[in-house]
């Protein structure tokens, strides 16, 4: 194992966005500007199977397969998912097998082949800095998911969504080849579980030539980003510190009154992290959250931190992943002056505020909502939890109502949530197909600080590149 030499460290890192959002053209792209461009790793298993459904008509991911280690496991994975010419549109993709404690060979051998494709892809005709953005929600997940991308020669790892106090450790030890076990929470249980993921389910490793990547935890509070740099098993590279204008989710706020008479979740000042404190911690940082303007970047540097956080500006580029027709519904919007965004206190089944973008037609219609049977077959954002016999049952409120609570889950608390997985899936054109007329409605998510995006639609015509967006933010340097 080798460790990675110190770079400059880049001024603007590209958010890693929902489901695929953050695509390998806009990581790719901005890396090639000198700055951090991002993938998103959330679900990317089922996004790299859906894609070769689809028939991998560009021959993309076959290509980075190419250059996997197992081939093995390669033709494993393209005799159950890859369909020449693509599958028909009203056909129902097959599903990847869903999280668990107990996952099959299978199971894992996907997750590392998907994450090393995303990052083989992203870094394809570029030298620059790519990283991939995890939730820690999704820790089933986690181990595999990084083991690929660090195969992939990924260069830095980032993750919010919880208390990544776990992952420093975890790269060590993924590095060394043995077989590491990753504490997972379950609800009801006095200690955390063990999750057992054997690199070794992957053949014709060379593990004398794997590189060590960065690793920022995204986090909301100094007092976060205190705790997990005093100890070195659990001290990141970095941080991110994401305030409460970010796009996604969002850290729930620290007043017991935080549900305004619009029924949106509100945030004041005890929600803002104290940037002296994170400078005193003595890694370098980056803010996020309402830092897309090129003063809020030029602010940012001169309080010390290494540069800026942007997703939303990002997000509506060109290279992005949405469809073009949600893209450009919600650039009409945004030039017309009418785009609502909202921070929903129940939409998400993690418990986490959540923003979504008011679009007719997509999740957030009411009507739409209504009429989609309740259904968890993706299941990225379940729970495990502890049944009364002792065993290991999963749970997600998004699932149909009665089924969530006849397993637990507290009466109330899956009312309006919505399906992320499902949702977030449709943004970027893979959507599932049910009964082969019924396709799962969208739902997007920006930060509510458009101030950035009204600038570029002005300067650009209502259309903008990753490109141009480097270029705005670094305008006042």
């Amino acid at each position: 194992m080798n460790n990675r030499d110190d770079a400059k460290l880049p001024v603007i890192i590209q958010g890693g966005m929902g489901i695929g959002v953050s695509s390998v053209q806009m990581a790719r792209a901005v890396a090639h500007m000198g700055h951090l461009g991002v993938v998103s790793g959330t679900a990317i298993d089922s996004v790299f199977a859906r894609r070769l459904q689809d028939g991998d008509l560009d021959g993309e991911i076959r290509w980075a397969l190419e250059k996997f280690p197992d081939q093995e496991t390669v033709a494993e994975i393209l005799d159950r998912f890859y369909i020449p010419g693509g599958r028909k549109e009203d056909s129902s993709y097959l599903d990847v097998p869903k999280l668990s404690l107990s996952p099959t060979p299978f199971a894992s051998k996907v997750l590392v082949a998907a994450n090393f494709v995303e990052v083989s892809l992203a870094k394809r005709h570029t030298t620059g800095l790519i990283g991939i953005n995890f939730l820690e929600k999704v820790q089933l997940a986690t181990p595999a998911s990084i083991y690929g991308a660090i195969l992939a020669d990924i260069d830095y790892i980032l993750m919010g969504a919880g208390i990544p106090a776990d992952i420093p450790k975890l790269i060590s030890d993924l590095l060394t080849g043995e077989r590491v076990q990753f504490k997972i929470k379950v609800e009801g249980a006095d200690k955390p579980h063990l999750l057992s993921f054997d690199p070794g389910v992957i053949k014709g490793v060379d593990y004398s030539a794997l590189h060590r990547p960065k690793f920022l935890a995204i986090v909301s509070s100094h007092i976060l980003a205190n705790y997990l740099a005093r100890d070195e098993v659990t001290r990141p590279d970095g941080f991110v510190i994401e305030g409460p204008t970010a796009g996604g989710h969002n850290a729930p706020p620290r007043s017991k009154e935080h549900i305004g008479e619009d029924g949106q979740v509100t945030f004041t000042d005890k929600d803002l992290a104290d940037f002296e404190k994170v400078k005193a911690v003595g890694l370098p940082f980056w803010l996020a959250g309402g830092y897309g303007t090129p003063a809020k970047v030029k602010e940012a540097l001169d309080l010390g931190a290494a540069g800026v956080q942007v997703g939303s500006l990002f997000a509506l580029s060109t290279e992005s992943g949405i469809t073009e027709d949600l893209r450009s519904e919600v650039l009409m919007s945004l030039s017309e002056g009418t785009l609502e965004i909202r921070t929903e206190p129940k939409t998400s089944s993690t418990g986490f505020p959540f923003k979504v973008v008011e679009i007719n037609g997509t999740a957030t219609d009411t009507e739409v909502y209504q009429a989609r049977n309740r259904k968890c077959d993706l299941g990225y954002l379940r729970s495990p939890f502890l049944r009364p016999d002792g065993g290991i049952g999963y749970r997600c409120s998004a699932e149909p109502i009665k089924t969530f609570e006849f397993k637990g889950g507290a009466v109330g608390e899956a009312e309006n949530v919505k399906c992320l997985c499902n949702a977030l899936m449709a943004n970027i054109g893979l959507g599932q197909v049910r009964w082969g007329t019924y396709h799962e409605p969208a739902l997007l998510t920006l930060g509510s600080d458009l101030s950035g995006a009204a600038d570029l639609s002005e300067l650009h015509g209502g259309s903008w590149t990753s490109a141009d967006v480097v270029n705005y933010l670094m305008s006042a340097l």
